[in-house]
């Protein structure tokens, strides 16, 4: 996805990759970025403090969140952006992978940025969802 955070939020009002008509569903995928990064600096941790067996397993966690993501997507709905997304989650899956078996505290930052950058995006739209549709119309006397 070449595009910045910002051409990026014009290309999902215009085209919504994840078909989530209602804000539930747009918190949802919020809750869900919010869960897989938390798992990558879960995983940072046992890294940092030599627990294999539970950084695999918070990596495996954050993979499977990754993956909920992915298989979200409306390719019919989101065109062009959907597959994008859909490229770059499993561009995520397969470098937290390296990660986990390189001890790789790069790779799992490279991912938990990836991720930050899209839920950025993410909750612009989100947010101005939620907002009011007249709340910037003048007032009338």
């Amino acid at each position: 996805m070449n595009a910045t955070p910002s051409s990026a939020l014009g290309q999902y009002r215009a085209n919504d990759a994840y078909g989530a008509a209602s804000g539930d569903s747009r918190q949802l995928i919020l809750r869900m970025m919010d869960g897989a990064i938390d798992r990558i600096v879960t995983a940072r941790g046992h890294m940092q403090r030599g627990e294999i067996a539970a950084k695999g397993a918070a990596i495996g966690r954050a993979i499977s969140v990754i993956d909920g993501l992915r298989t979200s997507l409306d390719q019919r709905r989101g065109g062009e952006i959907a597959a994008n997304l859909e490229r770059l989650y499993d561009y995520m899956m397969r470098r937290l992978l390296e990660a986990n078996f390189r001890n790789d505290m790069a790779g799992l930052d490279e991912v938990a940025g990836l991720l930050d950058e899209i839920r950025s995006g993410w909750a612009g739209i989100a947010s101005s969802a939620a907002a009011p549709a007249d709340a910037g119309a003048p007032l009338s006397a």
